[in-house]
């Protein structure tokens, strides 16, 4: 099972400015800033996967035929 959904099937929404540290992302490499965010942002996957997961049991639970 994935921690994270897939990011490639649709845009990523992420701004020109950084969000941690305030500078433009195409100026300079933001590895520190990309750590930090995916710290800052675990619990908030967390639950999105979990909320994923309910959603395709009940769907599954909701089946009169399963294959």
């Amino acid at each position: 099972m994935r921690e994270r959904p897939t990011l490639a099937g649709s845009r990523l929404d992420l701004h020109s400015i950084c969000d941690i540290c305030g500078k433009p992302r195409n100026t300079r490499k933001h590895a520190k800033c990309s750590r930090i965010r995916q710290q800052t942002k675990q619990a908030e996957w967390s639950a999105f996967m979990a909320e994923l997961a309910a959603k395709r049991l009940a769907k599954q639970e909701r089946r009169r035929y399963g294959r």
